[in-house]
């Protein structure tokens, strides 16, 4: 696992810059948040082989996603039993998601998939680590800093 040492430690809404695609490739852990602003957030993944982001929505945030290694398959769609966007991904390419747009990406690959995202609005807490989709499925302490600028009402989306 990455060691503190190696992460980029979120310093939340004040200037910041770094090497994204070595801080990517680097990042071992399941979720790692970069840098959280008032308006954005950015966040490193590791997905295993056979690993996947998890299927979920996102009512008031849009996502960008971006392939630094590994290879996947990315799905998307109205609903979570209708995901009619199918396409495979690899290194150098992005996916867009439109806020309400269920979504996953698996990792169909021989290596472990590094990706980075970026979140309009902030989704996570500043600074947050989750080594695994596990842990992050079970952390009840992951709500974006109250200086974010959020919608007015809360999503809900890992239904």
């Amino acid at each position: 696992m990455s060691s503190p040492a190696d992460r980029i430690q979120d310093i939340g809404p004040q200037p910041q810059s770094f090497n994204i695609e070595e801080a990517t490739n680097r990042n071992t852990n399941y979720r790692s948040v970069a840098w959280s602003g008032r308006y954005l957030q950015v966040t490193m993944m590791s997905i295993p082989v056979g690993g996947d982001i998890g299927l979920e929505a996102h009512p008031e945030t849009d996502q960008f996603l971006r392939i630094e290694a590994g290879h996947g398959r990315v799905q998307m769609g109205s609903a979570k039993d209708q995901l009619t966007f199918e396409k495979e991904v690899s290194q150098g390419w992005c996916v867009l998601v439109p806020a309400g747009t269920w979504h996953n990406i698996i990792n169909i690959g021989a290596k472990s998939m590094q990706i980075y995202t970026i979140y309009a609005p902030a989704h996570h807490k500043s600074g947050k680590v989750q080594t695994t989709a596990a842990a992050a499925a079970a952390d009840t302490d992951d709500q974006p800093a109250a200086w974010s600028v959020q919608p007015r009402r809360a999503p809900d989306d890992h239904g």
